[in-house]
């Protein structure tokens, strides 16, 4: 909005013509999350306590957590904001993939809602049941699935999938079944990202601080790959599907990187406010479908490297339970694990980012060794 009011006088007053930068507008709308999410925070966090939305806490975690009970949660609405703001006053609103990530960010956000109000009313840290969370999460990335397909007939959206390492091998998610069109590649490939990422970020969510720090990381690294998959230069350089449509999302995420810089701000080690499921699986799903547009969907897997592997401790977990009756951890999610070992929760925390930051930066050296 303040991008169209600014640039609409560009002719009159010519230092105007630097909001035409995407570099600008990414700054300023991370700028503008910052302070957004740091101005909120206490206020937020007042409102929650009033309204006596507090954590709840399953016993069979480990006990230095029981303290936590009653901590104000649902602060994921704090970010949400943070970014929303930001993007609409920055963004180019013309720009339909904005609105794509937008649209995702609010509509996971919703289902996170629903789970932590239901949590709230009945007093306990049950809200959906996980079926209910996977149809909703599904209808979503079906929509976003379909919005795609259109895109693709408007040649707005490539059908291919980039393979990290290889720059020729770019093999095509449209399947042509009788001379039609399925997309059955891209449609099932696509649920699995979305849906995916964002229970990902939802199970790593155990920890202060823990996934607000892994987030600000997978961010940064989509701010920067938003950049060079939308300039044509570096796009050409680097052998990537290029996209200028995708050059407006470093603004969304670059707004993703300073609401949740505010958030942690508030969410470290003694965590004065929990984000909630509203929080992590909106981060979570704008993640995903930030890299489905941009066609760095494989690449996520490094990006998001300690969300994978915090998702994989829960499924093995859960499957060697029920298969042989044994436990591989000592408890699932993984962050719980090494708490049990005895390592403190700042420790686990700042390791974790540690390995977080790791996987970014292979995932972006990748760019280069194709």
């Amino acid at each position: 909005m303040i991008y169209h009011i600014l640039y609409a006088f560009h002719d009159q007053f010519s230092v105007l013509n630097v909001v035409r930068y995407i570099t600008f507008r990414t700054a300023s709308a991370s700028l503008t999350a910052l302070v957004i999410s740091l101005l909120l925070g206490p206020w937020v966090i007042a409102q929650l306590r009033q309204f006596q939305i507090g954590q709840f806490i399953r016993e069979e975690i480990p006990t230095n957590h029981h303290g936590k009970a009653g901590t104000p949660t649902m602060g994921g609405v704090l970010i949400v904001i943070s970014i929303f703001v930001p993007t609409i006053l920055w963004a180019d609103l013309t720009n339909l993939y904005i609105w794509v990530a937008v649209i995702s960010l609010l509509l996971f956000g919703t289902v996170g809602f629903i789970d932590d109000y239901l949590k709230v009313i009945k007093q306990t840290s049950l809200g959906l049941r996980a079926h209910q969370k996977l149809l909703l999460q599904g209808l979503i990335a079906v929509g976003i699935v379909v919005t795609l397909i259109v895109l693709n007939r408007y040649d707005l959206y490539s059908s291919r999938m980039s393979v990290p390492f290889f720059k020729r091998f770019t093999p095509e998610m449209d399947l042509v079944i009788l001379g039609v069109s399925t997309f059955l590649p891209l449609i099932l490939f696509t649920l699995v990202v979305l849906i995916g990422s964002s229970n990902a970020v939802n199970l790593t969510d155990g920890l202060d601080g823990l996934a607000s720090g892994l987030v600000i990381i997978a961010a940064s690294a989509l701010t920067v790959l938003t950049y060079v998959t939308g300039h044509a230069t570096f796009a050409t350089y680097l052998d990537l599907i290029k996209n200028t449509y995708a050059s407006e999302l470093t603004i969304f995420c670059g707004a993703m990187v300073g609401a949740t810089l505010g958030f942690l701000w508030y969410n470290s080690h003694p965590a004065q406010i929990f984000m909630g499921d509203v929080g992590s699986m909106s981060l979570g799903g704008a993640i995903g479908t930030v890299a489905v547009l941009i066609k760095q969907e494989l690449l996520l897997l490094s990006i998001g490297g300690v969300f994978v592997v915090e998702a994989l401790s829960v499924i093995v977990q859960v499957s060697s339970y029920k298969l042989r009756g044994k436990r591989v951890l000592l408890m699932a999610p993984l962050h719980h694990h090494f708490e049990l070992l005895g390592w403190k929760e700042p420790k686990v925390v700042v390791r974790f980012w540690i390995l977080g930051l790791i996987f970014a930066l292979f995932s972006l050296t990748t760019l280069k060794l194709r």
